[in-house]
């Protein structure tokens, strides 16, 4: 007589000891992330070198930076539904193509404000897939353990890498050959493309949810080697939860909406802050009395912070398996840290409020892509993840738009700090507000091995 064992893949994927693909696939996804921070932010280096021979006043320069966030809105809104229906790995690959070509074609042909801003969106468009999906792919194969640590070393290292790496090129490399180069850099995303071609397996949550069985079974033996006999000899039979024919009203069904209105208000204010400030930190330093180098400094610092804040945070949830209470408490003290300036100047007062912003508001943004992935089932979450930074890219959008509309209003950036840390703190009372930390249901899909 044969005994029959049933191994619940979401648990074979949440017990892993995280391993020699785990580290490749985090490796990946940073590097893919890396572009999208360098992409995202480097237009605040382009406003200096093109304000004053393209007549911009500062509402339009402030949509210098906010055009590529529209495309980002579309692109982060349609591609879950996309890649809930056909993969996270060609979904992945087709933003990646997207971004490297339109960015390839900004310093060839954006020679306006017309022109580059609908490059900008073009860009936006691929950008808008990249660093959801990345969070959702990543959460899909990290162990429970570490799940927020994992995930925050491929997906927001990668991003917080990317923004300094645009901080650091805007310094050293555009004052010798101009914005431009800042794009021609960008643009060594289509080798990674090319790469990634070959080597980016599917999620195995996604192959479950289509029942593609040895698919499954080969990428499980690869997560957990020391399972591959277990493996090799099992009957896989899988019973996923069914595709959502509308996953967007899925989430806004009564068992999840108020979770999901919580999370979508938190990131439109978390997003209007973090590009409202990193829009505009070097022009508003440079106001403050700080030097070019200093005040494109600023960016840079803010990035590296961030992802150290990233960690903090990430770390501290993992370990009270909640991230609610510590994204509460990571937002309010960077809504403090920005209103500080308000009242405080001089060069350090600048340094450590530019950098506690970054480490808390930032840092917390990328713990609440980590809450969005985890708080939803595998039918919906890629939606979910798109749908939070879609609905988040509208605060984007308006954050550098409505901090260049004050300063030419008031000719001064305090209200701007007042405006932002306001934003942060109504973020932090928002994600306090919910009960406790969702819980998804768990994926039916089981593999029957044969004893």
């Amino acid at each position: 007589m044969t005994d029959h064992v049933n191994i619940d893949v979401n648990e074979e994927l949440a017990e892993a000891k995280v391993g020699r693909l785990h580290k490749w696939l985090g490796v990946m996804m940073a590097t893919l992330t890396l572009f999208d921070g360098y992409d995202t932010f480097n237009p605040a280096y382009v406003i200096h070198y093109v304000a004053g021979p393209w007549g911009l006043a500062p509402g339009q320069a402030g949509f210098l930076v906010s055009s590529g966030l529209v495309g980002f809105l579309i692109g982060a809104g349609v591609h879950g539904i996309v890649a809930d229906r056909v993969g996270r790995r060609a979904t992945l690959l087709g933003g990646l193509w997207i971004t490297s070509v339109f960015t390839l074609a900004t310093p060839l042909f954006g020679d306006s404000f017309v022109m580059f801003c609908t490059l900008r969106v073009l860009t936006g468009l691929g950008l808008g897939v990249l660093l959801p999906l990345a969070t959702t792919y990543i959460n899909e194969l990290a162990p429970r353990r570490v799940a927020n640590t994992f995930s925050l070393w491929g997906v927001a290292f990668g991003w917080a890498l990317g923004g300094t790496m645009a901080g650091l090129v805007g310094v050293f490399l555009t004052p010798l050959f101009g914005w431009k180069v800042l794009y021609w850099i960008g643009s060594l995303s289509i080798p990674l493309t090319i790469a990634l071609h070959f080597c980016l397996p599917e999620s195995v949550k996604f192959l479950a949810l289509k029942g593609r069985i040895e698919d499954i079974r080969a990428l499980l033996t690869r997560l957990r080697p020391e399972r591959a006999e277990v493996y090799r000899n099992a009957r896989l039979v899988v019973t996923g939860a069914a595709t959502q024919r509308n996953p967007v009203a899925a989430l806004l069904r009564p068992q999840t909406r108020r979770t999901t209105l919580t999370i979508w208000l938190a990131a439109f204010l978390s997003l209007f802050c973090i590009f409202g400030l990193t829009g505009w930190i070097p022009t508003v330093m440079m106001k403050r009395g700080e030097t070019f180098a200093a005040s494109f400094g600023f960016g840079a610092l803010m990035q590296i912070m961030s992802f150290a804040g990233g960690l903090a945070c990430g770390y501290l949830a993992d370990r009270r398996g909640s991230s609610r209470s510590v994204l509460a408490t990571w937002w309010a003290l960077g809504g403090l840290s920005v209103l500080s300036l308000v009242f405080l100047d001089g060069h350090v007062v600048n340094i450590v409020c530019t950098a506690a912003a970054g480490f808390f508001v930032i840092g917390a943004q990328y713990v609440l892509n980590n809450f969005t992935a985890r708080s939803f089932d595998t039918n919906v979450r890629a939606t979910a993840v798109g749908m939070m930074l879609s609905v988040g890219r509208f605060g984007a959008i308006l954050g550098p738009f409505v901090v260049g509309t004050l300063q030419q209003v008031s000719a001064g950036p305090m209200p701007m700090f007042v405006l932002i840390g306001c934003a942060s703190i109504v973020a932090a009372i928002a994600i306090a507000s919910l009960a406790a930390r969702p819980a998804p249901t768990r994926e039916a899909a089981v593999l029957h091995v044969h004893g």
